[in-house]
């Protein structure tokens, strides 16, 4: 018995512990890098886009970007980003940018749909990342109710709860979320731009983020049923409002009265 505890305990033991360690974790990441580039692998696109994307990156992305997208002191890699962060910057004019500032903004797109389509395809070629999603999960008929609680728990804090959007820190901002097409919201999403935390699968499911899509779009579609809203800016602005209007109502007021009686 003595013999058998000190083999057991013998210094090898723990080196031999290690290295097995080592060795799944090994595995574990190349079964998840695997995984992650069928993933990358399932993004539709034609040679002739990658390699047309590649010029269109050559002249007007890579002075910022770095040939190759690899990154400079003027602008961030772009591999592995995906080509929904592509679709979703060049998409909406925000990329490229025309000067620095703290956040990139929306402005006249300055690609067509096919050369959007060709960039996207070749930043997707250089690594995996969120592909643009399929049009079942943009089509609007999720489940609403659920779409409004998970906006309220995960979105509302910055865009505001009626999605109207608000400030932030240092000249940032959460835009507003109206007339936003809903394959940009569901990109910005699974990409996070700005200063947008990313949503991925695990944190939101694509059911979920098609039921974020279909809140947005209803809310939009009903409009304010109250009237005026004010911006949708919230009860402070709205107290705000009728104080100074009130206010300024009884000021003429009195101002009247006192011409009258002089």
């Amino acid at each position: 018995m003595k013999a058998l505890s000190q083999k057991r305990r013998h210094p090898l033991a723990a080196i031999a512990l290690l290295l097995m360690g080592l060795l799944l974790t090994g595995g574990l990441y190349a079964v998840a890098t695997s995984v992650n580039q069928a993933k990358a692998d399932t993004t539709s696109f034609s040679a002739s886009d990658v390699e047309e994307g590649g010029k269109l990156f050559a002249a007007n992305c890579a002075t910022c970007h770095g040939m190759g997208a690899s990154g400079t002191q003027d602008g961030p890699s772009l591999v592995g980003v995906g080509a929904a962060a592509v679709d979703f910057q060049v998409g909406t004019g925000r990329m490229p940018m025309q000067m620095s500032g703290p956040q990139a903004q929306k402005k006249p797109v300055q690609f067509n749909e096919q050369q959007t389509t060709q960039l996207s395809a070749y930043v997707a070629s250089l690594g995996a990342g969120p592909a643009i999603p399929e049009e079942n999960l943009l089509d609007g008929k999720g489940d609403a109710a659920n779409g409004g609680e998970l906006f309220r728990v995960n979105c509302a804090m910055c865009h505001n709860a009626a999605a109207a959007g608000g400030a932030l820190t240092r000249g940032k901002f959460a835009p507003g979320l109206s007339d936003v097409t809903s394959k940009h919201i569901y990109e910005a999403m699974a990409t996070g731009p700005q200063n947008m935390p990313v949503f991925n699968d695990s944190n939101v499911s694509p059911e979920g983020k098609r039921d974020i899509i279909t809140f947005l779009k209803t809310i939009e579609a009903n409009g304010s049923p109250g009237g005026a809203d004010l911006g949708s800016l919230g009860p402070v602005s709205e107290g705000l409002f009728v104080w100074v209007a009130g206010l300024g109502v009884i000021i003429a007021f009195t101002i009247w009265l006192t011409s009258r009686t002089s």
